[in-house]
């Protein structure tokens, strides 16, 4: 790194808190005066937010609490028995698919995957990086669905929330990184209801000192953060409602991102797409891509290395795995060149299919770990702006059944 010492005589004036840390200043370092982060700290987590940000790659999310396949929407999936055994043979046989780190960068965990093991012994996590893979760690604990005193019921059916597991994250973070993973996630559940004011003044600066805080916590202990303010899609408002909703959070979370001292170039964002509400005026997948960048533009600071969107809830008449591939590309067709890796981080919208395909018997490994890295592919493709509607196999709306909502 090019240091303070290497300006020569005419050097500025050290930061007050990079100095007070015994720290030498470094042009990387910037104006980021405050943070406590060393230099060789700020080092690695930028290292791990860029190889996460790979050009085409994004995220596998894997961190249901449950077994996947009870939140894959799908009325024959969900009778698969949710057996911690059916869950490691599912799991394993995801991560070893041949290749698939040409598509994904980050496998995102549960916090009994990060310590499980497969059939044969082998820890996730070692198969994550014999993969090719980095792992990673869901650290939220949910919420309660009593909600924040003084708010109001929402299109969930609950008041707005605030997340829990802040008290205990130092040492989650720290066992995590000593276990193999290199960056974190933490959602907040934000809903949109415009009569009502939704989302408030108050859940939004609860999320967002909320999430500043873990992120912070969790660079201290070496783990890239990923951001997670979710505004559901529950409800009929329109597209526009979103947008508005949309830019109010993200701007508040970046001022308290900024005044908890969190290093942007070591961190990562998860938002939601600007759509319509389940039940509202449907929306086009151009503008969904223009009124999601837009808001991006707007509030997103360019020094963050990438931007890796959720798929969130869709109605039972759309295909959620193809829908959220036709979002992405359409973004990169309209807007070839962003200032942030713009890419995916899906769970259903990248294993349906595989679930489906699966059905907890051993011998569908091979179809399952194929449609998968089907998938996976169409979503890189979505990356470059160059993915064709129609040609990635999916299962479609067969068997559609509303996905559980809430904490998970």
């Amino acid at each position: 790194a090019f240091t303070y010492s290497d300006l020569g005589d005419d050097k500025p004036p050290l930061g007050t808190m990079a100095a007070a840390a015994g720290f030498e200043f470094t042009l990387e370092r910037g104006g980021l005066d405050g943070s406590t982060l060393s230099n060789e700290q700020m080092a690695e987590l930028k290292a791990t937010a860029d190889a996460l940000s790979a050009p085409g790659k994004g995220f596998l999310a894997s961190d249901e609490s449950a077994g996947p396949w009870l939140r894959a929407g799908h009325s024959e999936a969900k009778k698969i028995p949710d057996t911690e055994e059916n869950r490691a043979a599912y799991r394993s046989m995801l991560y070893t698919t041949e290749n698939l780190s040409e598509n994904i960068s980050g496998v995102i965990l549960h916090n009994e995957t990060l310590y499980q093991t497969d059939a044969a012994g082998t820890k996730m996590v070692d198969l994550i990086t014999n993969n090719g893979m980095i792992p990673g760690i869901k650290l939220d604990a949910g919420y309660d669905k009593k909600g924040i005193p003084g708010t109001k019921v929402g299109p969930l059916g609950h008041p707005e929330t605030a997340d829990k597991g802040l008290d205990v994250l130092e040492g989650k973070a720290a066992a995590a990184y000593a276990q193999g993973a290199r960056f974190a996630k933490w959602r907040n559940v934000l809903q949109i209801d415009p009569a009502q004011g939704l989302p408030s003044d108050l859940a939004i600066t609860e999320s967002a000192h909320c999430l500043a805080r873990y992120a912070a916590i969790c660079q201290r202990n070496g783990l890239v953060p990923i951001v997670e303010p979710e505004i559901v899609p529950n409800g009929d408002h329109s597209i526009e409602a979103c947008s508005v909703a949309t830019e109010r959070v993200l701007s508040a979370h970046f001022s308290a991102l900024a005044l908890h001292k969190v290093y942007l170039e070591g961190c990562l964002l998860k938002p939601n797409m600007v759509k319509n509400g389940l039940s509202g005026p449907v929306a086009s997948p151009e503008e969904i891509a223009v009124l999601t960048i837009t808001a991006l533009k707007r509030t997103v600071p360019p020094a963050l290395p990438g931007i890796f969107f959720l798929s969130g809830e869709m109605p039972l008449d759309v295909d959620n795995e193809e829908s959220a591939t036709i979002n992405l590309s359409k973004m990169h067709e309209i807007y070839p060149t962003l200032p942030w890796h713009v890419s995916f981080s899906y769970g259903k919208a990248l294993q349906k299919t595989c679930i489906v395909t699966w059905m907890g018997e051993a011998a569908n490994n091979g179809a399952a770990q194929a449609a998968l890295k089907a998938r996976c592919e169409a979503n890189t493709a979505a990356v470059n702006g160059t993915y064709t509607a129609g040609t990635c196999a999916s299962v479609g709306l067969d068997g559609n059944i509303a996905q559980a909502a809430g904490p998970y």
